[in-house]
């Protein structure tokens, strides 16, 4: 009796849901680091203003999950822009403003570090160089700099 009531506990207790790591995709940028998680969110929140860029949004499912009874790693979505950029690109492609802003994702790893990881703005702006031209893939390639030197300052 003492042991199936203990199974039927040990059924109801949240377990930690594991995902594959992150992989290279085509237009994605990865960078693994030794930081952990909590402090690779910090860095990469203060580096995109160091870099002249808003943070926009913030959202995670973590908190979410754990409020349900599961227990997820963490998992951090940050929106960065500006709007001196929707100035420029909006002339250009009104379509392409709905992929502002553009997003950084930390993701916790198994080990507690995380890696920070985001689609280059070269590649989300991609489908919109039909409408926006030489000038789009200008501002998408000055976008793909900051975003490189953000990532660069998150992770020294």
């Amino acid at each position: 009796m003492r042991r199936s009531l203990l199974a039927a506990t040990l059924a109801l207790l949240p377990l930690p849901m594991l995902a594959e790591p992150l992989t290279e995709r085509p237009g994605w940028r990865l960078i693994d680091t030794d930081t952990p998680y909590a402090e690779l969110v910090d860095a990469v929140k203060l580096a995109i203003p160091a870099h002249g860029l808003n943070v926009v949004t913030e959202a995670g499912p973590t908190a979410a999950a754990a409020a349900l009874g599961t227990t997820l790693p963490g998992n951090r979505v940050i929106g960065a822009f500006h709007a001196r950029y929707a100035i420029r690109v909006l002339p250009l492609s009104t379509a392409a403003m709905i992929e502002a802003p553009i997003r950084l994702y930390v993701t916790e790893d198994a080990d507690g570090t995380a890696t920070l990881s985001w689609k280059t703005p070269s590649h989300v702006f991609a489908p919109y160089m039909d409408d926006g031209g030489d000038a789009l893939a200008g501002i998408a390639a000055e976008l793909d700099a900051v975003f490189e030197a953000i990532a660069a300052d998150a992770t020294k």
